[in-house]
């Protein structure tokens, strides 16, 4: 059978259109958490946003190395939405169970069945990733939600990303002291995340 005719070749198709909308979705993400002022959400979205660029260039060159050149056919549902920075947490982490609970694990299953074990390692190691990337996004969403972002119940460090000054506390600062930067500029600290 020729590559073209499997499932998996069509699966690669899906998983690589799915990574590239997933990747746009979440840079207007960010855009809305960074005018909503949440600065290190919108990092972790554009973050996630470069995470899915790679996976989807693992799923093209899976599918270039097999085919070479050539059009694909993609019929797949792909979500869409975009509201408020919570809600859009919400709809990334769903998109994500999504992706390795569903789609990789039926994927690298079909691409093992027909003789693709290096593609369908591919889809069970990004798999893992997308567990990751919902992990976080339920975290965030948990804390934007409740409006908990920028306080905790004790005392933590937390940085300004502008400037990377760090104060202890419950809270962070409304406005920078040293860079006169907002709120929204202010992190926990990496070891603290």
């Amino acid at each position: 059978m020729d590559f073209k005719d499997t499932k998996t070749a069509g699966n690669l198709a899906k998983a690589f259109a799915g990574e590239s909308q997933a990747r746009n979705r979440y840079t207007y993400y960010a855009s809305i958490a960074k005018k909503e002022g949440f600065e290190h959400v919108a990092a972790i979205f554009e973050e996630t946003a470069g995470n899915e660029r790679a996976h989807a260039k693992v799923f093209f060159d899976h599918l270039v190395n097999r085919l070479g050149e050539g059009m694909v056919s993609v019929d797949a549902t792909y979500p869409v939405g975009k509201k408020d920075t919570a809600s859009n947490l919400q709809y990334a982490a769903d998109g994500e169970r999504e992706e390795w609970e569903v789609l990789y694990k039926n994927f690298g299953d079909v691409a093992e069945q027909e003789g693709f074990s290096d593609i369908a390692l591919s889809f069970r190691q990004i798999a893992k990733v997308e567990v990751e990337h919902e992990k976080r996004y339920r975290e965030l969403y948990d804390l934007v939600a409740n409006n908990k972002f920028f306080e905790r119940s004790e005392e933590k460090e937390w940085k300004c990303r502008n400037c990377g000054y760090i104060y202890v506390g419950k809270e962070a600062l409304k406005l920078c002291p040293a860079c006169r930067h907002p709120q929204s500029h202010f992190e926990l600290r990496e070891c603290e995340q």
